[in-house]
């Protein structure tokens, strides 16, 4: 893929037909730079969700273009033939359900997705234990999803989305199950990845803990996107 970022313009989503037609996303406009972390808030069922999902290619706009770098992913229909390795390989996601799989340990749960593009299984490992030990979970990388709490889960479901340094990182209310100290140093982390590898962060997130360190904050209101400055503090 030339380029990063990711840029959408007039995106909508309709869900059923006629007169039970509901029209989620109207009229989305959206740009995320590289090396940018944008916050994405708003009240419940104003269609964040919808938004992150049609952007990951887990369900299918109904118009609009969606764009990862200079590459056109979406048109009026997907204009990429491999829906399955567009999210694997270029869009690390984090939603607020960790979906470990329950029969692999930690190390191999977040080492999986490296594995299944192609990096060698110990090469994956030692990126996985990396990003355990930035997440203060290194002492569970032998243990089974079912023996973590849920705060760790959700660390260790970070950790995944991060693994394979994916040019788009969505994340549906990262912080949420986490006290006040590590929701900030997870958004820390996610600031530094997207500095380090020019990666484009969306976080749909409630927390009033961590809206204060966005630069630029999309409101999402009726399935409309408005953006407004954020005040961009502690990560400079």
């Amino acid at each position: 893929m030339a380029g990063r970022g990711i840029h959408i313009e007039g995106l909508s989503k309709r869900y059923g037909e006629g007169d039970t037609a509901v029209l989620a996303l109207k009229d989305v406009n959206m740009t995320v730079a590289p090396g940018e972390v944008v916050g994405l808030i708003g009240p419940s069922g104003s269609g964040k969700s919808t938004l992150l999902k049609c952007l990951g290619a887990v369900i299918d706009p109904t118009s609009g273009r969606m764009m990862l770098g200079d590459e056109v992913i979406y048109d009026n229909g997907w204009k990429v033939h491999d829906l399955r390795a567009l999210r694997r390989d270029k869009i690390g996601f984090v939603f607020q359900a960790p979906y470990l799989i329950p029969f692999l340990d930690v190390t191999d749960n977040v080492a999986l997705l490296p594995m299944l593009a192609g990096v060698p299984n110990e090469q994956a490992r030692a990126r996985a234990r990396e990003l355990l030990t930035a997440l203060d979970v290194q002492h569970r990388a032998k243990a089974m999803p079912s023996q973590l709490s849920g705060g760790e889960q959700q660390r260790v479901a970070i950790a995944r989305g991060l693994v394979n340094h994916p040019p788009v990182i969505l994340a549906d209310e990262p912080t949420a199950p986490l006290d006040s100290q590590r929701a900030m140093a997870v958004i820390r982390i996610l600031n530094e990845m997207a500095r380090r590898y020019e990666t484009a962060i969306i976080v749909v997130t409630h927390d009033e803990k961590i809206i204060p360190t966005f630069k630029r904050i999309y409101h999402i209101r009726d399935g409309v996107t408005h953006e407004e400055a954020g005040e961009g503090r502690g990560f400079d």
